[in-house]
């Protein structure tokens, strides 16, 4: 079969989160299957060009329709981690992609709408004709739509379009001047059974677009799946979604076990399995003295990733000193896009700055992330919503038990040590239902108590979380059933 993946993301060129991942992971996983994958990107000035590989010239005179003129740009080819990239770089006066960074400013709308156009455009040009066009979140969402109302009529009537959601926190919201730029009709698009959103009168709703006309539409986790069909977290869609429900469900991502595998990780200081697990206390060790951490019987209770509201970020600044006073060191490495976040949390290291017990990175370092999954025993992630979340299951083949809200692809990787309605053998961690501290403090309460208390039962956790598989293999074979299903017999 031949894939093109659309995407604004891929790891570790173009990364700002799990859509990163995810492009890099399933399309590795789709190309040892047997299949021919390409992914179109953007061709940012701030990606990082010294992992692509071979980066040459594909493309030249590619003629974009924008705006009512025609916008030059160049097609670049590169290899990616083995997989086959097309960056496109467009010569604009609006200079598109060579901002320093990937998302963020006011024209973000335009710039995306643009790059749908163009990946249509190139592989109509390039004589392209995949099977499926797999597209990525509200960035990609006119990808479906130019496909089905202009170039089937200009003879591109083989692909059939797979949408992935990765989170409606961000759906694309516009004017209906988005629909012109790229050539669309306003009048026809803007109704409540295609573009207009539900609850802003006169707003086009990119994601929206994509849902109604790809062939079928997945998110990145069951439980997620079905909170954005039957609850506020769908943000506006849930009318959509369930018009829609026949053609669309949740795959949980997977997590390259080729990166984050404390057997094979070059980051960590001892490399370990379940038959060592004992292994994994030198890079405790190893995590302290880079930290500057005094050496006591404690446990590590850890936080990695975005300081952000839906991450919990209150509930992680109330967890530092908790976890402080009641026999824990804590470890931090985050930052915030947003400025009173970061600031907050600056006070909070200056305050602990001196603790022997607590060290609070602000910032990000994947060497030391690495390390942190290694070395600690406990992880945190205190999320509002999680549509998937990696940082659960990057911990879980570490060793490291989570603690978590009962949310979203949470729900679906994390088993309470005490209620999970599971087996002993699959119990792998904390939840706590209710997004407040005192539903997390309960759920640390008990993980540290097991800690300290039955250490032979903690070990048990940690091992049962190591047995976990959350690859890419599962959701490669849930994802080609999918094409199976849509591509044109």
């Amino acid at each position: 079969m031949f894939i093109v993946m659309v995407a604004p993301e891929c790891a570790p060129v173009a990364k700002v989160g799990g859509l990163g991942d995810v492009v890099h992971g399933l399309s590795k996983e789709l190309g040892i299957r047997g299949h021919a994958v390409e992914i179109i990107l953007p061709k940012y000035d701030c990606m990082r060009y010294d992992r692509i590989h071979g980066l040459t010239m594909s493309y030249q005179d590619l003629w974009v329709p924008f705006y009512g003129q025609w916008i030059h740009c160049d097609v670049h080819f590169g290899w990616v981690d083995g997989l086959k990239c097309f960056f496109i770089d467009p010569h604009s006066p609006q200079n598109f992609f060579n901002r320093g960074v990937f998302y963020g400013h006011q024209d973000d709308g335009a710039r995306f709408a643009f790059f749908c156009r163009a990946a249509l455009e190139f592989m109509l040009k390039a004589n392209k004709h995949p099977e499926i066009i797999h597209c990525h979140d509200w960035q990609t969402g006119l990808v479906p739509v130019l496909l089905y109302e202009v170039y089937q009529h200009l003879g591109m009537r083989h692909p059939r379009v797979c949408y992935t959601l990765h989170n409606l926190g961000h759906q694309g919201h516009q004017g209906e001047h988005i629909l012109r730029q790229v050539g669309l009709n306003p009048g026809a698009l803007t109704t409540p059974d295609r573009l207009l959103d539900d609850h802003r009168p006169g707003t086009v709703n990119l994601m929206k677009g994509g849902i109604v006309y790809s062939n079928f539409v997945t998110t990145v986790s069951p439980t997620y799946a079905h909170e954005v069909r039957h609850t506020h977290l769908g943000m506006g869609l849930q009318r959509i979604l369930n018009v829609h429900e026949r053609k669309f469900g949740g795959i949980l991502n997977g997590v390259d076990y080729n990166v984050w595998n404390p057997e094979v990780d070059t980051h960590i200081a001892r490399r370990y399995s379940i038959a060592t697990v004992q292994d994994k206390y030198e890079n405790k060790t190893a995590l302290r003295q880079r930290l500057w951490l005094r050496h006591e019987f404690k446990p590590i209770v850890s936080f990695v990733g975005r300081l952000d509201h839906q991450k919990g970020v209150h509930l992680v600044f109330e967890a530092v000193p908790y976890c402080l006073n009641h026999g824990c060191q804590f470890v931090l490495l985050g930052s915030s896009p947003h400025g009173h976040i970061n600031g907050l949390f600056w006070q909070l290291k200056q305050r602990f700055n001196d603790h022997p017990d607590c060290h609070l990175e602000i910032g990000y370092d994947e060497d030391l992330a690495h390390l942190i999954y290694a070395g600690s025993d406990l992880i945190l992630v205190p999320s509002e919503y999680e549509p998937c979340g990696l940082t659960q299951i990057i911990a879980l083949k570490y060793g490291t038990v989570p603690v978590v809200r009962n949310t979203g692809g949470l729900a679906d990787t994390v088993f309470d040590a005490n209620y999970a309605p599971r087996p002993y053998h699959e119990r792998n961690g904390y939840v706590f239902n209710d997004y407040n501290w005192t539903g997390l403090e309960s759920a640390l309460r008990r993980a540290i108590g097991l800690w300290y208390s039955y250490p032979q039962h903690f070990r048990e956790l940690m091992i049962n979380g190591m047995r976990c598989d959350y690859s890419w293999n599962h959701p490669g074979r849930h994802y080609l059933n999918i094409y199976d299903y849509i591509r044109e017999p």
